[in-house]
């Protein structure tokens, strides 16, 4: 063998990647002999388009202005709010204008039991179409002032209704944050797999470069080309399918945030997992602050209202009633003795009075009634109870996998440096055609393995730390969850 055929191979295989980076082009079944053709090694896959940048803080500004469920929460403040007043709970007079005018035509026979001088009977009188026309106007006004304290209560219970609308209207605004942001975390994750499966069609380019050459000098088998493009379409058909696990997080994402769901965006924070948060302080700011604690303690303050309210029921009402009005009435079928004439009547002025009402007997409802209400009043201390244990459930479950979630995340971050110089060597070694082609796919597959654990883990400990987060009432300020 010449000088000249051993320096070819040397030559070709420590030539420098991007003067061989080929990107494959897979043969048809009838020119199975044809070489394949590429693109530069060193040019970046082209698989998401460019798109819109969105950090985190813009997409909750977003949600929290634009989401349905908030939005028809404050709706329901709004409610709440309107009916909070003196009237409504019934301490203010009710005053109402009434006006009534009737038209009357009548066909009269006033027929007496008299008799004249010579024993007949008094004749009777006839009138054919006699009108009437009645005119009554007044306005009323009636005052309860003492029902039993009850009036007072009630005004108390509307208040506590609309303090309990807002709770639940702020655990809406963090439940639909806390979902943003892992909404939001899962498409930063999917595009980090992206990336991963884009160096890992880096690599196998690579190796289908370097084979190619080997074969090109006779020293590789065609069949170790045709392997590692077999690998390379693997990997292709794995980012193909990580594109639509992409896709559908954008999705959702945009759903959230009330928008069209097709928008695209590309996100622009990373995963940053906190490792400062304390299992004691979480469950005290849950006994604290969580508004569905704090909404289902309000709901037994209701309860307690509604059973005073039925022994309110029980007392004695007493009010005040006035009026002023007119009365006309006009007659164009009177008599005057026995004359047709025209009577009017009108009365005009003022009335006043009391109206009192006492409860006797109603058949022992109002004993029903106020059994039921502590019923309910015992009913609502037992879900506050559920509920304060269901919360310190999930606190207790979302700490320990942040916990676990932190030791694996460190582990892994120590094990992705590795497997990248596990990787490096051995595509080195490739090049000098000291490894197999079986060996540096392993290694490949073992690094693209351990970035996915490591983007999984990384997701799954800041998810925890969103439900503890959201758990303790941590997500929103109390200015923002304010509608």
């Amino acid at each position: 063998m010449s000088s000249r055929s051993l320096f070819l191979p040397l030559l070709l295989l420590t030539t420098g990647l991007p003067a061989l980076a080929q990107q494959p082009v897979l043969p048809s079944r009838r020119e199975t002999t044809e070489k394949p053709q590429s693109k530069p090694q060193t040019e970046k896959p082209e698989t998401v388009a460019p798109a819109p940048p969105l950090t985190l803080a813009e997409a909750i500004r977003l949600g929290v202005e634009s989401n349905y469920a908030i939005r028809v929460s404050k709706q329901d403040v709004r409610i709440a709010e309107n009916n909070v007043t003196r009237g409504n709970a019934g301490q203010l007079p009710v005053v109402n204008g009434n006006f009534v005018r009737n038209f009357n035509r009548n066909d009269i026979r006033q027929k007496f039991g008299t008799f004249d001088a010579a024993g007949n009977p008094t004749p009777a009188r006839v009138v054919n179409g006699g009108t009437n026309n009645q005119l009554n106007a007044n306005v009323a006004a009636t005052w309860t002032i003492f029902d039993g304290l009850g009036m007072f209560i009630a005004y108390e219970r509307l208040q506590a209704l609309e303090e309990g609308q807002q709770q639940l209207t702020r655990a809406t605004i963090e439940e639909t944050v806390a979902a943003i942001s892992d909404a939001y975390f899962v498409v930063v994750r999917e595009s980090g797999k992206i990336n991963s499966f884009e160096e890992a069609l880096k690599i196998g380019q690579a190796r289908i470069d370097l084979t190619q050459a080997r074969v090109d000098v006779g020293v590789s088998a065609k069949v170790e080309v045709l392997t590692a493009r077999v690998d390379y379409n693997a990997d292709r058909s794995a980012l193909i399918q990580q594109q639509e696990a992409l896709k559908t997080a954008k999705i959702n994402l945009n759903e959230l945030l009330g928008r069209a769901p097709g928008l695209d965006f590309q996100p622009q924070d990373s995963i940053v997992v906190s490792r400062d948060l304390e299992r004691d302080a979480v469950l005290a700011a849950i006994r604290q602050n969580n508004p569905r604690l704090r909404q289902a303690l309000i709901n037994t303050t209701i309860t307690t209202y509604d059973r005073r309210l039925v022994r309110a029921s029980r007392f004695p009402q007493v009010g005040l009633t006035t009026g002023y009005g007119l009365n006309r009435n006009i007659n164009n079928a009177a008599f005057a003795g026995t004359l047709l004439t025209t009577s009017t009547n009108r009365n005009i002025g003022l009335n006043y009075g009391v109206v009192a009402s006492v409860p006797i007997f109603d058949g022992f409802n109002k004993n029903r009634q106020e059994q039921n209400a502590r019923i309910t009043e015992e009913q609502t201390q037992l879900q506050l109870d559920q509920l304060q244990l269901q919360l310190d459930a999930d606190a207790e479950q979302a700490y320990a996998q942040y916990q676990n979630r932190l030791a694996l995340l460190e582990l892994e971050e120590s094990n992705i440096l590795l497997a990248r110089e596990n990787v490096a060597i051995a595509l080195e070694r490739y090049r000098l055609g000291l490894l197999t082609p079986l060996v540096l796919r392993e290694a490949q597959r073992t690094q693209l393995q351990a970035e996915t654990r490591l983007l999984d883990i990384r997701y799954q400990a800041k998810q925890a730390e969103i439900i503890l987060r959201r758990l303790s009432s941590g997500l929103v300020q109390t200015s923002e969850a304010q509608p």
